[in-house]
C-alpha cells in the first residue's frame, strides 16, 4: 500500500513537471522577445546605409484586422508616385525597422512602400505568434486595406522575410487581389524548422512534440497545422522564392518544396554565401536584378 502511494505521488509529481514544460516551450517557441523600433534600426543601420528612409514622405495609420486586432502600419510613398505598391512583411521578432533593406530596393524599382508590424511586434499589441495562420489572415487584411485606401494602385505585390514570408505564401488561401509575390527565406512548415533547431543545439527532438501538445492546451493551436505550403496547390499568383544557400536555420529545402507546390508560374533562386535572411544584404545588387528581372517576366 505505501509502495503504491508513492509511485501515484511520484507519477503525479512527473505529470505536472511534464505540463510545466510543455506550457514553458509552447510560450518559448510562440512569444519570443522582441525588439524595439530603436534597436531594430540601430541593427539595419550597422549593416547597410538606411540615410534614404529619413527622406521619405511617409504616412503612418493603423489597420483593424479580422478579429479587431490594430496592426501599426507605415507607408513610405515613393516620390512620382507611380501606382506601384508592395507590402513587406518581416521576420519573427523584428519589426516593420526590418523592411526597410526591401523598402529601399522597392523604392528604386519605383514602388511605395507599405511596411507594418506583424501581430505581437515592434508597437502592436503584445500577441503570441501562430506562424502564418493569423499572420496570413492579417496580410489579407492588409491587402484589402491598401487597395481601399490608395485609389491609384495599378501593381500590387506582397514581399515576405522569413515569418513574413511563410505568412505571405499563408495569405494566398484567401486569394488576396496581388499582381507577384517575394517569398525571402521562408518555411514550408514550422515543425521542420523547429525539429532542425533542436538538433543543432544536441536538444531531444521530441520536445517539438511536447511543445505541440503545449501550444494546442495554452494556446489553442496545434504547431502541426502551421503549415504555409499546404495553401499553394491552387495558388495562380506568380512567386519568386528567395533563399540563401547557405541557411542553416530555415534550409533552403523549404523553399525548394513550396517552388514545386505552387500552381502558378514560380522562380528559385539561391543566393550564394549568403545565411539566415542575408541573401539582400550579402548581394544586393544581384538581389535587385533578380527581383527587377522576375516583375518584368511577369508583365509580359
Amino acid at each position: 500500500m505505501l509502495y503504491a502511494m508513492i509511485a501515484i505521488i511520484v507519477l503525479l509529481i512527473l505529470s505536472v513537471l511534464w505540463l510545466i514544460l510543455a506550457l514553458w516551450l509552447a510560450s518559448f517557441v510562440m512569444t519570443g522577445s522582441r525588439q524595439t523600433l530603436d534597436e531594430a534600426l540601430k541593427w539595419q543601420s550597422e549593416r547597410y546605409d538606411t540615410s534614404f528612409y529619413n527622406d521619405l514622405e511617409h504616412t503612418d495609420y493603423t489597420v483593424k484586422s479580422f478579429d479587431g486586432y490594430e496592426l501599426h502600419v507605415r507607408l513610405l510613398r515613393w516620390p512620382d508616385h507611380s501606382g506601384k505598391y508592395v507590402i513587406i512583411s518581416h521576420g519573427y521578432t523584428d519589426n516593420r525597422i526590418g523592411s526597410l533593406k526591401y523598402a529601399k530596393m522597392f523604392i528604386a524599382l519605383g514602388y511605395s512602400c507599405v511596411i507594418y508590424d506583424l501581430r505581437g511586434h515592434g508597437l502592436n499589441q503584445a500577441a503570441f505568434t501562430t506562424y502564418g495562420i493569423r499572420e496570413g489572415k492579417d496580410i489579407a487584411e492588409l491587402v484589402k486595406d491598401t487597395r481601399t485606401r490608395y485609389h491609384d494602385i495599378r501593381r500590387l505585390g506582397l514581399h515576405g522575410e522569413s515569418l513574413g514570408a511563410a505568412s505571405t505564401v499563408t495569405s494566398l488561401q484567401y486569394h488576396p487581389d496581388v499582381d507577384f509575390v517575394v517569398s525571402d527565406c521562408g518555411f514550408s512548415d514550422i515543425d521542420n524548422v523547429l525539429r532542425g533547431g533542436y538538433r543543432n543545439f544536441c536538444a531531444p527532438v521530441f520536445l517539438v512534440d511536447v511543445a505541440d501538445f503545449g501550444a494546442k492546451l495554452r494556446y489553442h493551436y496545434s504547431l502541426k497545422q502551421m503549415r504555409p505550403i499546404d495553401h499553394l496547390q491552387d495558388n495562380e499568383i506568380p512567386i519568386l522564392f528567395v533563399h540563401g544557400a547557405d541557411d542553416t536555420f530555415i534550409l533552403p529545402k523549404n523553399s525548394e518544396n513550396m517552388a514545386k507546390s505552387t500552381k502558378g508560374y514560380s522562380e528559385l533562386h539561391l543566393i550564394e554565401r549568403a545565411g539566415h535572411a542575408e541573401s539582400i544584404l550579402v548581394q544586393p545588387d544581384e538581389y535587385e536584378k533578380i527581383v527587377s528581372r522576375f516583375l518584368d517576366k511577369i508583365d509580359c
